[in-house]
């Protein structure tokens, strides 16, 4: 899980590769839910949470607030 602080120092172009992974991570869990295979159930919650991060912080970046 990467903090907001470390996902401040990667760039857009970063942010985004980072975000199509989160975004195949989150597949794989709704996946594995699906079939009965899912053991850690809070990796879906973690997974959800940090794809709103990364979009906060690309939101930020497009804006030009960064704090």
């Amino acid at each position: 899980m990467a903090t907001i602080k470390e996902l401040r120092e990667k760039s857009a172009d970063d942010l985004k590769a980072h975000l199509l992974e989160l975004h195949k991570e989150q597949f794989s869990l709704r996946m594995q839910k699906a079939t009965g295979q899912l053991a850690k159930t809070h990796e879906a919650r973690r997974v959800r949470r940090e794809i709103a991060r990364v979009h906060t912080v690309i939101g930020q970046i497009d804006s030009g607030a960064k704090k």
